[in-house]
């Protein structure tokens, strides 16, 4: 039963280690991600617009994250001529940002 015991232990052993070696390497992956798109943007945006699209992934992250990929794919397609300008980054916001409904309240 001991035999049994020791190999089910260094089993488990073994899998936790594995487990743990692939959430390194995921997180590799994602601060190698996050380092490319913070240099592509940095490349493809002028300070003030960059500025500006950090604040607004204070407030909005999930709007800001959308922006971000839409621009990286516009960079790596090819489709940007010259750096996004805080002007072309607030329209482009305005593009994406859901669109509200205004209320209205009529007293009588």
């Amino acid at each position: 039963m001991d035999d049994l015991e020791e190999i089910r232990r260094r089993k488990l052993m073994e899998l936790q280690r594995q487990k743990e070696l692939e959430e390194i390497q995921k997180e590799e992956m994602r601060r190698q991600y996050e380092a490319q798109k913070k240099a592509i943007l940095r490349a493809i945006l002028e300070p003030e617009a960059k500025e500006r699209l950090s604040r607004v992934k204070l407030a909005h992250p999930e709007l800001a994250e959308a922006v971000e990929n839409q621009l990286i794919y516009l960079a790596q397609s090819g489709r940007l001529q010259s750096k996004i300008t805080d002007k072309m980054l607030v329209e482009i916001l305005r593009r994406v940002q859901p669109k509200k409904r205004e209320t209205k309240i009529i007293r009588k």
